[in-house]
């Protein structure tokens, strides 16, 4: 895969979630909204989740005087929602949204795209169907990160498109055993071993909807996937002529071992000094 000519502008992040609230910490980030819902031109989340990842990938900090800073502060974002207010959404919509980001991946400077969203899929042509678009978006070079889901700890409980072998999936390191185990395991139904990495996940405080300097607790991998993705953008801003291969391959080569399983723990616990110092 050929490395992109950098063009000088802030790392781009997509993020596929519930919607976002204009709180303090995103202010004159927020690049772009685009509801596949509702068909609303103005940021709106009337969920919350989606604020609150947005928040643990890059918020500022400024409502918290930098206590509640996000790992990207500097990127910018690029909304996509597909989810409505319980969480729920639909194949299509997710594939709208995929079409879209290919489309415009220019225009904002995509480089990574956030999914802390999965399905179990009510059929293996659905599941294809969405690992597919995703691994079509990563042969086009871009970064992409998705939720192992909350579906363990049995075996083969990877959610879709972070059953993917290509994307990078993310489990929760303090959701893998006990009763708070849920984080979901492989290997996948191709018998491809994942998570490929775990990162805190559990009572996360980030970004909230109560007003533009609230914040809330939420659990599970979808607030560790945007750890990942947030500190992906900074080494893209550090480097931004790596490719996502070589990104996968350096978040391998800095993991910590926690001792378990490969499908439990993927390659082990993210750590991200040891990542942005490669």
């Amino acid at each position: 895969m050929k490395k992109k000519k950098y063009t000088g502008k802030n790392i781009g992040v997509a993020i596929l979630d519930t919607g976002i609230y204009e709180h303090m910490d995103f202010q004159g980030r927020i690049r772009c909204f685009q509801d596949f819902l509702n068909y609303r031109s103005l940021p709106y989340d009337d969920s919350g989740h989606g604020t609150h990842v947005a928040g643990i990938l890059g918020g500022s900090g400024a409502a918290s005087g930098g206590k509640y800073r996000g790992t990207a502060p500097q990127c910018d974002m690029i909304i996509l929602k597909i989810l409505d207010q319980y969480g729920n959404g639909s194949k299509e919509n997710v594939l709208r949204a995929f079409r879209w980001i290919r489309n415009n991946k220019m225009k904002y400077h995509i480089r990574v795209v956030n999914i802390s969203v999965g399905t179990t899929c009510r059929s293996p042509k659905d599941h294809l169907l969405l690992n597919s678009a995703a691994e079509q978006l990563w042969d086009e070079g871009l970064v992409i990160v998705a939720a192992a889901g909350n579906q363990g700890p049995e075996q083969g409980s990877i959610t879709s498109p972070g059953s993917s072998r290509k994307v990078i999936t993310v489990g929760s390191s303090d959701m893998l055993t006990g009763r708070s185990g849920v984080s979901g395991r492989g290997p996948t139904s191709e018998c491809i071993c994942k998570p490929d990495v775990v990162a805190p996940g559990n009572h996360i405080i980030s970004c909230g909807i109560k007003g533009p300097d609230s914040y809330g607790i939420k659990s599970g991998t979808s607030m560790s996937t945007p750890r990942i993705s947030g500190s992906v953008a900074c080494m893209l801003e550090k480097d931004p002529m790596l490719t996502n291969l070589e990104i996968k391959m350096m978040l391998k080569e800095s993991a910590v071992d926690l001792g378990l399983p490969h499908n439990q723990q993927g390659w082990g616990l993210f750590d991200e000094d040891r990542f942005l110092a490669l």
